[in-house]
């Protein structure tokens, strides 16, 4: 049994970094706020292709930000990381943020994937910007698609005031997950 969980966290030590330097492995700070932004642009662009309503959502909201990670599941050890920008609708100003997640899980492979929040309410925004989120401890949420399901289609409310999308290659998730993962602000790109 100690002979596991050194392997497990051995392999959480080496997956995290490596996951990491994948999305944003650069040194610099203005290429890598730069990167950020590309990557809400190309997020948001999607989900607007998909969920054409989430554009006026976003644009009343009290605001938005947009993640993109990388997920690498190696046997039973779960990772994910990267980073993404907090906008404030009402003052224009951007907040670059961080994130990380481990989990477990049977399996082998990488995926590639954003986080849309939205935020309808000042408190549930500044929450998320001063506190961060941790997610620990709470269950994956589904959503169904297409007339099933949440009338939004694909968005998912985990915390009050706050709508989520999750984009994949595939395009949008018909789930959420969020277990374990911790979001934070970047004050190397702040």
């Amino acid at each position: 049994m100690t002979r596991l969980i050194s392997l497990v966290l051995s392999s959480l030590l080496l997956i995290a970094p490596m996951s990491s330097y994948a999305l944003f492995g650069k040194d610099d700070p203005a290429k890598e706020r730069k990167e950020l932004q590309e990557a809400r642009t190309a997020a948001l662009t999607k989900l607007y292709q998909e969920k054409p309503h989430a554009r006026s959502e976003v644009q009343g909201a009290k605001g938005y930000a947009v993640f993109s990670s990388i997920g690498i599941n190696l046997f039973l050890v779960a990772t994910e990381s990267g980073g993404g920008i907090l906008r404030d609708n009402n003052s224009g100003k951007d907040i670059y943020m961080s994130m990380f997640s481990a989990g477990g899980g049977a399996g082998m492979g990488v995926k590639d994937m954003s986080l849309i929040f939205i935020f309808h309410t000042n408190a549930a925004m500044e929450d998320f910007q001063k506190e961060g989120w941790d997610f620990s401890g709470k269950a994956d949420v589904s959503a169904e698609s297409g007339d099933k399901g949440m009338g939004a289609e694909g968005a998912v409310t985990v915390i009050p005031g706050t709508t989520i999308y999750q984009l994949t290659e595939a395009g949008l998730a018909l789930q959420v997950t969020l277990q374990g993962t911790k979001f934070w602000a970047n004050e190397d790109l702040n």
